[in-house]
């Protein structure tokens, strides 16, 4: 598993649990930074993590505006957490992250759906981001 790979699923963990306990994300990430303090061993997939979270808080309301605009009837409160979460992801690293393929970006999105939500999750990230890629 790559480095990359692996600081998609710390991103999707601390997105996830800040949704889900209702907490600031900047909280939560301060809270990961001290306990990747502690792991140099996982320093590399903290950092792009860490680039992923600080993202999504950065542009929250521009990344949520298009995951609604292009969700086809399923406001961001309807939705699974975990999609949420990734679809967040997926979508800061499709708009904001130029070093990311958006072709990767779908891919790492909907296997993640795959294995952390729904059966039905993996098609339905794998359509709204598709959306968001095309009208970018």
């Amino acid at each position: 598993m790559s480095a990359r790979t692996k600081a998609r699923k710390r991103a999707l963990d601390i997105l996830f649990q800040a949704d889900v306990r209702g907490e600031e994300l900047p909280i939560m990430l301060a809270t990961e930074a001290k306990r990747a303090a502690n792991e140099p061993a996982r320093e590399t997939s903290w950092l792009y993590a860490r680039d992923i979270v600080d993202g999504v808080i950065d542009n929250r309301d521009a990344i949520d505006e298009q995951i609604t605009t292009f969700s086809k009837d399923w406001s961001l409160e309807r939705m699974p957490a975990v999609d949420r979460a990734l679809l967040r992801i997926g979508t800061w690293e499709i708009l904001y992250n130029d070093e990311v393929p958006t072709a990767v970006a779908i891919d790492e999105a909907v296997e993640l759906a795959k294995e952390f939500s729904t059966d039905d999750s993996g098609s339905f990230v794998h359509g709204v981001l598709a959306r968001i890629a095309r009208s970018s």
